[in-house]
């Protein structure tokens, strides 16, 4: 018999001021977002800007780029990991291009559209099942999370960022979040050692824990990628900031794009950046540096990964009759 949701005394379900207030939770941090922006980019002198990408030093691009690949390459291998848990036998190698494919556009358009229904359509042109796609996604997104709950854990708890002095937070609630994070990455590394149950429902969705060993990986593997991101802008920004406060400042600015929804994070990285730290470089060398930031590792990516789905369409134009064929002969024998 199906349960009705509980109601209040007053006859209005619980569940009705949930969404409405998680939308204007969004739109509340949105146009904080916007104000920001609207703010900081007044006071920059662009030309300023323009200069100091002009006079980026050559070595110091190329180590950003060398970063930025090894970037690329360890995240292409996260679905790697599901390749391994569910035992599909496609090859590393097109693993690894899906998962680079659908990385790339997940950073530059969003992750409905890169993270989730291009590596959906890819995959499934490739010969799997909704439900391994599901399982393979779910890990590598999990590898992302939860190695992001270490890092933040393990930074925010022991060296929180240096906040502007105009800012009346102090450091002491942004610690008590760190160890509130890594407290949930090392209750997952538990629940992957202790629950016999491998397989239950999260708030509507399927969740499949993988074996500790696996899980170890997804942290470290996760953690290891959002160090690198890290060490690229702190290249950019020629070691002018302290390694430690660029990955906090980029950890806060990642959950702040995924709130806001915006394709890229775009500007509210820079916003966050800029509000955070331009009390230590000057606004117009922030910006300089994220601006190469973006370029190297959103933009040059990008036209790569565009040609490598061209490519994937194009083939899968021309074996797609040949797949009919095969099914429709398959149909005939069972007749």
């Amino acid at each position: 018999m199906k349960r009705e949701p509980a109601r209040h005394p007053s006859g209005i379900t619980t569940k009705v001021w949930w969404p409405w207030l998680k939308r204007f939770a969004s739109a509340a941090f949105f146009m904080l977002v916007a104000w920001l922006l609207v703010t900081q980019a007044r006071a920059i002198e662009w030309n300023e800007v323009l200069a100091a990408l002009a006079n980026y030093p050559v070595h110091t691009l190329l180590v950003a780029a060398a970063l930025a690949l090894l970037s690329l390459t360890l995240y292409s291998s996260f679905d790697l990991l599901g390749r391994h848990y569910t035992g599909h036998t496609l090859r590393a190698r097109t693993v690894m291009r899906v998962t680079f494919i659908s990385y790339v556009f997940n950073l530059n358009l969003g992750s409905l559209v890169g993270g989730v229904a291009l590596r959906y359509r890819l995959y499934a042109r490739l010969g799997l099942g909704a439900g391994v796609i599901t399982r393979v996604m779910t890990l590598s997104m999990l590898a992302n999370w939860i190695g992001y709950l270490l890092l933040a854990g393990v930074i925010f708890g022991f060296h929180a960022p240096a906040l502007p002095p105009s800012w009346k937070i102090g450091s002491g609630g942004l610690q008590i979040l760190g160890f509130v994070l890594l407290l949930l990455a090392l209750l997952y590394l538990l629940l992957c050692a202790v629950l016999r149950q491998r397989s239950f429902m999260l708030w509507g969705h399927e969740l499949n824990l993988p074996s500790l060993r696996l899980a170890a990986l997804q942290l470290g593997m996760g953690a290891a990628n959002w160090l690198i991101m890290s060490g690229i802008v702190f290249v950019l920004l020629q070691q002018k900031i302290a390694f430690p406060t660029v990955v906090s400042v980029l950890l806060v600015a990642a959950v702040a794009g995924v709130i806001t929804h915006v394709p890229a994070g775009l500007g509210v990285l820079e916003a966050v950046f800029i509000a955070l730290l331009s009390h230590q470089v000057p606004r117009h060398e922030l910006l300089a540096a994220l601006l190469a930031y973006r370029l190297i590792y959103y933009l040059t990516p990008l036209t790569l990964a565009a040609v490598l789905y061209l490519v994937a369409e194009t083939r899968a134009k021309k074996s797609a009759p040949a797949r009919r064929q095969v099914s429709a002969a398959a149909d005939k024998e069972l007749e």
